[in-house]
């Protein structure tokens, strides 16, 4: 193990989530779930049963790999987020109906997966935000928090609990690896649940994870619960709270005006509004702030497989050259507001089908620059 010499609080992130990876999205890795009924994690280890840990530690062992992390790091981006689920640690997770008869249904052997990630991000000069992408309960009702259609985790001291001790037992393990830059207590709690509930979760989060890691080492972070930034003034706020970190997430690609929007809507949403909330953000919440999720994505259809159309988007009637000069527009807006913030991640390194949404496809397909160095 590599012990932490240096000092990480206040540095710059450019990075890429690990989407798809630990937890499962069937729009990203459709072949996975070829020949199933299944819509998420929970109900693709449930399906497949005794099948599924063959065919997820074969996933786990080739989705991501040590090229990629090298690949990442030869392009400048120097820190990746990477969703996990609260069954990262082993069969101790609380039940839930959608188990059915299965009591843990969950793959066993992530957190080995993690641990070698660990490896090659020390190997390779890349920081790793760990996130609880999925907790117990679900706190979303979205496939990504491993329960489609179920937003549960607010409503049951229980799950509450075990997301705690997820977290502490993540900073215990890693802590004083030069690897670890942050831990993100929650990914994207709904808007419905009530923000007082959120704030105290999170501020119990802060302290279990500071038992192990010190602000000057690891950060703390916290989404914005899809409401606004202003509903956090003050929060977790210095001296009683150190290396705090605000995260939002920024897509133009669920609601109807955004994708009724042509091209120059998108461009202008992103160099208007989206700078404008940024300069906002740091003047009035004082706080450090990431993009942790953004892509190049404009199509609904690609990423919400049961929404209803219509899908029309921006792209849908250009040539490929139009494409191109669109994407490459619409990415350097998004770099140009987005370099404002302490750092950003985009969503994600790996798709199977979806280019725009696909950090790889982006750079070879000239979209995004093919390099991301601080030179």
């Amino acid at each position: 193990m590599i012990q932490s010499t240096i000092n990480n609080k206040g540095k710059k992130l450019r990075g890429v989530n690990l989407g798809g990876w630990l937890v499962l999205e069937k729009w990203m890795t459709p072949s996975l779930f070829d020949g199933l009924n299944a819509v998420d994690e929970t109900s693709y280890c449930v399906e497949l049963g005794a099948q599924a840990k063959s065919r997820l530690q074969q996933h786990w062992q080739t989705f991501i790999t040590r090229d990629d992390f090298a690949w990442l790091s030869s392009i400048g981006i120097n820190a990746v987020r990477i969703p996990i689920g609260h069954w990262i640690f082993g069969a101790n997770y609380p039940y839930h109906r959608a188990y059915g008869e299965a009591r843990y249904p969950f793959v066993e052997g992530g957190i080995e997966i993690l641990d070698q990630a660990f490896e090659w991000a020390e190997a390779l000069g890349l920081s790793i935000v760990l996130d609880l992408h999925a907790a117990p309960g679900c706190q979303n009702g979205f496939d990504n928090g491993g329960i489609k259609d179920v937003c549960e985790w607010h409503t049951d001291e229980v799950y509450i609990q075990h997301s705690l001790w997820v977290l502490e037992q993540l900073a215990e393990r890693y802590q004083g690896r030069v690897a670890l830059h942050a831990i993100e207590v929650l990914n994207e709690p709904r808007w419905d649940v009530d923000t007082n509930l959120l704030k105290q979760y999170t501020t119990e989060g802060y302290y279990r994870i500071r038992k192990h890691c010190k602000p000057d080492d690891v950060a703390v972070v916290f989404h914005d619960g899809f409401r606004s930034y202003r509903e956090y003034l003050g929060f977790l706020a210095a001296p009683d709270f150190d290396n705090a970190v605000f995260d939002i997430h920024r897509y133009q690609c669920f609601v109807r005006e955004e994708l009724d929007l042509d091209i120059f809507g998108h461009i202008k949403k992103t160099t208007v509004d989206w700078k404008q909330e940024a300069d906002a953000i740091t003047h009035e919440l004082r706080q450090w702030a990431y993009v942790g999720e953004w892509s190049l994505g404009m199509d609904l259809k690609v990423v919400s497989l049961w929404a209803n159309g219509p899908f029309n988007h921006a792209l849908e009637t250009m040539d490929k050259f139009q494409r191109d000069v669109a994407y490459r527009a619409y990415a350097s807006a998004q770099l140009a507001t987005f370099e404002k913030y302490l750092g950003w991640f985009f969503w994600s390194y790996k798709t199977e089908t979806t280019p725009a949404w696909c950090f790889r496809d982006c750079v070879n397909n000239g979209w995004l620059p093919n390099r991301f160095g601080f030179e």
